[in-house]
């Protein structure tokens, strides 16, 4: 009768005296150490005891280490999941400023600017007496050359006549500055009626938003800056994001503070 004999081959299973296995590793450094590929055809289950079967998790959780000596557990996560080829919002900068804008320059007849272009440098005064919102100031640095940068803007903008029966208006214009270059503008007029109820004085909302698109890879600073084009009267009061010195306590920096948020999305890669 022939015998059929079947040996192991030695180094690609091995056991140690603590009853470690090692698979692909003659040396295991655990209970179980697997030094290769591996394939799980089934569900994975933890947290399971001599007595019990572990716990498969349910369908979308994931497994979450709890630190050195804790078991794994299955957890839900709120979070979406981002496929490549899309964008993701990396972060979202806010700040406010209640000082605002009173010492605009009054313009004259020599120093008029109507008009502004994307590239206006914020120095220039050949292109507008621009006075900046200093505490709206946002750094942040661009990672990937595909991206988009959505810029939200509001503040109050208020006006009071010299007379209370007398309308009087102010024409301006606010504008968004990337590393001290123009990106995004929006001129606006406010008008005092003359409602003597009110004092000469009006204000409202003045908002801006503008999405910039592929901005170059590096550190940038964004500004917000306004100036004055034209006034009726130049003896009229006139602020932004905050109130007049006239208004007697009828508004105030509060109400008409300014609000800049920079949101910074970019396109999803995944390197192997």
């Amino acid at each position: 009768m022939k015998k059929t004999i079947y040996c192991s081959v030695i180094g690609l299973l091995s056991f140690n005296l603590n009853a470690q296995v090692g698979i692909g590793t003659p040396k295991p450094k655990s209970s179980l150490d697997v030094n290769g590929k591996t394939t799980l055809r089934k569900e994975l289950r933890v947290g399971g005891t001599s007595t019990q079967v572990g716990s498969a998790g349910l369908n979308g959780q994931v497994l979450v280490s709890q630190g050195e000596g804790l078991p794994p557990v299955w957890k839900t996560l709120n979070v979406s999941f981002i496929e490549e080829g899309q964008y993701k919002l990396i972060n979202s900068y806010l700040s406010s400023d209640q000082t605002g804008i009173t010492n605009l320059p009054d313009a004259t007849s020599t120093d008029i600017v109507y008009k502004n272009s994307v590239g206006d440098n914020i120095t220039d005064v050949s292109k507008g007496k621009w006075v900046k919102i200093s505490n709206l100031e946002t750094n942040f640095t661009i990672k990937n050359a595909k991206n988009r940068l959505t810029y939200q803007f509001q503040t109050g903008v208020e006006i009071k006549a010299s007379a209370t029966a007398t309308p009087e208006s102010v024409r301006f214009t606010c504008g968004v500055f990337r590393n001290g270059l123009l990106v995004a503008v929006r001129p606006d007029r406010i008008a005092s009626n003359n409602n003597s109820g009110k004092l000469g004085l009006l204000d409202y909302i003045f908002t801006l938003n503008y999405t910039e698109q592929n901005v170059p890879v590096g550190p940038h600073k964004v500004e917000i800056a306004c100036r004055k084009i034209d006034t009726s009267n130049t003896n009229a009061q006139f602020a932004i994001g905050r109130n007049v010195e006239g208004s007697n306590g009828v508004s105030n920096a509060f109400t008409l503070e300014s609000d800049m948020k920079v949101d910074v999305i970019e396109f999803v890669t995944y390197k192997n």
